[in-house]
């Protein structure tokens, strides 16, 4: 055994990548299935080859084993509509009801092959055998600051972070501090070649499914790894798809910008030139024109260019900022703070409202409440010239619920056997457009 085999050494050396547990799977039995001699062809499945045995007991699938191979199948013994693997490991005989849909399992895993399922196992037991303390240890005692990810990304983390690589697009005065914390958005992973893990820097071993990688950065680790990983994923604008259907909070972040940078370049063209249109953000765009628009933003992003002659009507750009926030995965009023603006919106006192509605919106996520920060305030100068723009705060607020509230749940209503009260919602959100000032404190 190397250095690398060293649980003690190994876990406290500078971050690098080992290589212990790839040497142990390249000394993994490789799977030998034992063929039956005396198979009855006519009735053995199609998806079986020589390892298929039909009816034997379960003793004499010992004595095969014993003699021979790693694996054989046969039928059950207490249902024959089921099939039994029987498998050796060293000098361990273990069986598992065996299951095919298209792909054969005995537990989470799926194989197109059942000679790889036997070898992703044996591979998995090998190691377990020969490093199980050291895998125990190496999640254990693995450190995020130590971790090959963060010395190999340290630079752009921060950049992303702080967004140093580009102007800010709204006054670092205004407001909260915002530097938002952003949970990875892991899913299990199947690696084709050599993987390993971006916490603790170890192989990922097996055929399929060795560990889980991040949707949005791409960081790749080992399961129990991934549980340690702090809250500060920094997507990476290759792994996102476009600007629409993406959470707040992972856009912001891939474009290290405070506001969503679409959020910010709508609402400053369409205070240029829309203030005094008449029904802004009521009146629709054409259809045809807003789709256009949604794809140049999903395709050319940041680089967009409103000015262009191609986006003259205002309404447009005001159809496509709402079909942003209506495609939100998470609503710009989350789930948990709608209840508690309704219940605020119930209270007499105006005065009161204001502080119930205050309180409850702060309790919204940094991305959210920036955003709608700067939404409401740009509302508020456009129902300032509702003379012209047939546009009150009660207007534009009647016509926005749909889109910044989380959509009812249609179970919910049919099991309630009530619908939201829109009524209350719009009162909700007139009192946040009449005052911004109050509402978000510093503005």
């Amino acid at each position: 055994m190397n250095q690398e085999g060293n649980t003690g050494n190994t876990l406290s050396l500078s971050p690098v990548w080992k290589s212990y547990l790839y040497q142990l799977q390249e000394e993994a039995p490789t799977p030998i299935s034992v063929p039956s001699k005396n198979v009855d062809e006519a009735t053995k499945p199609a998806y079986f080859n020589e390892e298929y045995h039909n009816y034997i007991s379960h003793n004499d699938s010992i004595h095969l084993l014993t003699k021979s191979g790693h694996y054989l199948v046969r039928e059950s013994g207490k249902s024959r509509k089921h099939h039994t693997l029987s498998l050796r490991f060293i000098d361990e005989i273990k069986h598992y009801r065996l299951y095919y849909d298209g792909q054969f399992y005995v537990g989470d895993k799926k194989f197109d092959h059942l000679a790889d399922l036997v070898a992703d196992g044996l591979i998995t037991m090998f190691l377990e055998l020969k490093a199980g303390e050291y895998i125990h240890l190496m999640c254990r005692s693995a450190s995020y600051e130590q971790s090959p990810h963060f010395t190999l990304n340290e630079r752009k983390r921060r950049t992303l972070s702080l967004g140093r690589d580009r102007p800010l697009l709204i006054d670092q005065s205004q407001s909260l501090d915002l530097e938002y914390d952003k949970a990875h958005a892991f899913r299990i992973q199947t690696f084709k070649g050599l993987h390993w893990c971006d916490l603790c820097g170890n192989f990922m071993w097996g055929l399929i499914a060795q560990g889980v990688r991040c949707e949005d950065c791409g960081f790749t680790a080992h399961r129990k790894c991934s549980e340690k990983i702090p809250a500060n994923c920094c997507p990476d604008l290759k792994y996102l798809r476009g600007v629409f259907g993406v959470d707040l909070t992972t856009l912001n972040k891939a474009h290290g910008t405070r506001l969503p940078f679409i959020v910010d370049m709508c609402i400053k063209e369409i205070e240029k030139r829309g203030l005094n249109s008449e029904g802004i953000y009521r009146v629709s765009g054409l259809r045809d024109e807003v789709e256009a628009l949604r794809i140049a933003f999903d395709r050319d992003g940041e680089k967009m260019d409103l000015s262009n002659s191609s986006w003259d009507d205002i309404h447009v750009i005001a159809g496509v900022l709402k079909l942003y926030f209506r495609l939100l995965p998470i609503p710009l009023i989350v789930f948990q703070v709608y209840p508690l603006i309704m219940a605020a919106a119930k209270e007499p006192d105006e005065k009161r409202r204001i502080e119930r509605t205050r309180d409850a919106i702060k309790q919204l996520p940094p991305a959210h409440y920036n955003a709608l920060k700067h939404f409401s305030i740009h509302l508020n100068k456009i129902a300032e010239n509702k003379e012209k723009n047939k546009m009150s705060s009660l207007n534009l607020s009647t016509v926005l619920c749909p889109t910044l509230f989380p959509v009812p749940d249609l179970q919910e209503i049919s099991s309630a056997g009530s619908i939201p009260d829109l009524h209350l919602e719009a009162t909700s959100l007139d009192l946040i457009i009449r005052q911004p000032h109050l509402i978000f404190p510093i503005i």
